[in-house]
């Protein structure tokens, strides 16, 4: 039982376990920021983009006819429910990004945003999605959104040029667009 405890106890024992360890020993709680810290740094753009881009490509047609149509309390368009279930796709990717930001961790933050939005272009240039037919301005208004919520939180003029040195080459055909939103 000893040599396997580490597979029997829970995620949450073991955040409580971790904290009391960092409240006894200042190495520890030391080593222990390092490392969480070292697991923050590591934003890879293509691995995000990848996710938002599976996430968005993923939602299911079947899913919105479902969810549209008259309800006991009125009636929801396809057209407001896919608005509603691509915000609900979007919804862990811009929890994680105002983490990144509450942990100020700016530049990460950066990175990851640009791995949202490169993730949503896509999706609006590459998906075959029946879906995508439903939310036409939704990716457009989504990227743009999701970028003003980024630069609210970004104080850095570097970071600013970076983003948009990036979008013009990653995200050009609404770089136009999207150029003095940042």
């Amino acid at each position: 039982m000893k040599n396997d405890i580490f597979n029997k106890i829970s995620p949450s024992e073991a955040l409580e376990i971790l904290k009391q360890i960092a409240k006894t020993d200042k190495k520890l709680k030391k080593r222990i920021v390092e490392l969480a810290e070292e697991l923050f740094r590591n934003v890879d753009v293509e691995a995000v983009c990848d996710e938002v881009f599976d996430a968005l490509d993923g939602i299911d047609v079947h899913e919105l006819w479902d969810r549209a149509g008259t309800k006991t309390d009125g009636y929801a368009s396809p057209e407001d429910m896919a608005l509603e279930m691509f915000e609900e796709s979007l919804e862990p990717f811009l929890q994680e990004l105002y983490r990144l930001f509450d942990l100020k961790i700016h530049q990460e933050a950066k990175f990851y945003c640009m791995g949202i939005l490169k993730g949503i272009y896509q999706y609006e240039e590459d998906s075959g999605s029946e879906f995508k037919d439903w939310a036409t301005d939704v990716p457009g208004e989504s990227f743009g959104y999701i970028l003003e919520e980024w630069k609210k939180r970004c104080t850095n003029n570097k970071e600013k040029k970076e983003m948009r040195n990036f979008l013009s080459k990653e995200c050009h055909n609404w770089y136009e667009w999207v150029k003095d939103k940042i």
